[in-house]
């Protein structure tokens, strides 16, 4: 985004920001300031941008200049704008925010809230003894200087091996270990794509992965998944990718996020063919692959397809292990990995040499942690379902055959006011805007199952609560405003 936004442009990324009916309802001037501290909390607004002037603003919105005003006021005095007369106002954060692991803004004194908005488990108990194995390892590397561009070889020969098991031959040459999936994603893009180059999203997709692309300034087309289960239509996905040519297209086959769909072999053989024949590379997110639930059969990797090196996978630790552990692999051509170090070299130099050795390990421990992790999910997930089903039953929801996430579809276009409203009961929500451009996707929500099953039935009563005061008549009750971002 530009450093100043427009009138329309606020406008249409605000959506619905009206303020409900119920009795927790707002005046119009505090539901504006709370729409846009919501665009702030989850990331679509960034900070430092100048906001329309109030006029402008007014005109698009089709409202009083009057409630402009008063909410401009409102956001000044809760420390989410700055202003300067005859230079106009830039949005900001208060001092006693941070960022929180999921990349949205929240306040520091956050401790007792169900956090809904970050897919990720908590530590398995095997990472502590994978810890100290890691450290009694360290000293045969202390000698030398400690890059590791692209990875120690013990990390890589596990990686390899386990896409040797998935029915996918590969070599340690032909991996990379990252910081991340997120970085793996960054130097992938930052190899093959030049900046304003096209690319193919599915919608929805992964908020962080958008990020991305558009820091490279790609030119981002959508393809929208079916809400229903068969996810991709593959007439349409191909016919897209013909139609469009992207330099590069980013997929997630894998219990997609945030939507849970498993793409079938034949599709992934057809998508990987079309690729090849239209120029394409194929960016493939594989972050999930390792959750599959109720026994679910997975489908060959999307790089057993490729014969032509159009297919670079990507995948981590964080998932099916621990997201503060920061491993993620790239696996790809032998030269590409060479190539991809070469520009690492401008980035990061390499991965710390204790977590990859402790990543070894737990990669040894890998299928006891595994099966463990899925029968956790699969009760927590069909705990969540239950809930829904009870205090929600009008919400649609496919339930996915793996991954961490379920995707319901709303019955309304109201996601990121029942972020908003649930955030005051102390359940923190992720919208559905955040996973599609231009504020779209407002009748979904992205409801992970990655809490404990008590916590998640707690969540969805407050939640249901919420949602049943944003549809009560009564009569307005002003409040103070709470801050939101």
């Amino acid at each position: 985004m530009a450093n100043q936004v427009r009138g329309v442009q606020l406008a249409r990324l605000l959506g619905q920001w009206h303020a409900l009916p119920g009795r927790r309802r707002s005046p119009d001037y505090a539901a504006l300031a709370g729409a846009v501290r919501g665009l702030l909390a989850d990331g679509r607004l960034p900070l430092g941008v100048r906001l329309p002037a109030e006029r402008d603003l007014a005109e698009a919105l089709r409202i009083s200049r009057t409630t402009v005003t008063a909410a401009y006021r409102e956001l000044r005095d809760s420390g989410h704008l700055a202003s300067r007369r005859g230079a106009g106002s830039w949005t900001m954060l208060p001092r006693t925010h941070r960022v929180a692991a999921n990349g949205l803004w929240t306040p520091l004194d956050d401790r007792d809230v169900l956090d809904l908005g970050v897919a990720a488990l908590a530590a398995p108990p095997e990472l502590l003894p994978a810890a100290r194995a890691a450290t009694e390892d360290l000293p045969r590397y202390l000698g030398g200087a400690g890059y590791h561009p692209v990875g120690i070889i013990e990390l890589r020969e596990a990686v390899a091996q386990r896409y040797t098991e998935r029915g996918l031959p590969t070599s340690p040459e032909q991996i990379m270990v990252t910081n991340g999936t997120q970085h793996a994603l960054d130097l992938v893009l930052r190899l093959v794509l030049a900046p304003g180059g096209g690319v193919l999203v599915e919608s929805p997709s992964y908020p962080n992965a958008l990020a991305a692309l558009a820091a490279r300034r790609a030119r981002i087309t959508t393809y929208g998944l079916a809400a229903d289960a068969s996810g991709w239509d593959a007439d349409l996905l191909l016919g897209t990718l013909r139609q469009v040519r992207p330099r590069v297209g980013y997929l997630i086959p894998d219990f997609q996020n945030p939507t849970g769909h498993l793409m079938s072999a034949e599709l992934r053989e057809r998508l990987v063919a079309t690729a090849h024949a239209v120029g394409t590379d194929l960016v493939i997110d594989e972050s999930f692959v390792d959750l599959p639930l109720g026994g679910t059969e997975l489908p060959p990797p999307t790089a057993s397809f490729d014969r032509h090196s159009r297919v670079v996978s990507i995948g981590g630790m964080s998932k099916p292990f621990w997201g503060g552990l920061r491993i993620g692999w790239i696996r790809t051509s032998a030269p590409q990995v060479q190539r991809l170090a070469a520009a690492r070299v401008g980035v990061d130099m390499a991965s710390p040499v204790l977590d990859q050795l402790v990543a070894v390990h737990l990669l040894n421990a890998g299928p006891a942690i595994r099966a463990a992790r899925r029968a956790q999910l699969a009760a927590q997930r069909d705990a969540l379902l239950d809930a829904l089903a009870a205090r929600l039953p009008q919400w649609r929801v496919v339930v996915p055959r793996g991954g961490v996430t379920l995707w319901a579809e709303l019955d309304g276009p109201i996601s990121s006011a029942l972020a908003r409203a649930a955030e005051e009961t102390g359940v923190r929500l992720a919208p559905g805007p955040r996973f599609g451009l231009d504020g779209t996707l407002e009748r979904f929500l992205r409801l992970p199952f990655t809490l404990p099953a008590a916590d998640l039935v707690e969540a969805v009563g407050r939640i249901a609560a919420v949602r049943y005061d944003l549809d009560r008549a009564g009569q307005p009750r002003w409040r103070e405003p709470s801050v939101i971002a």
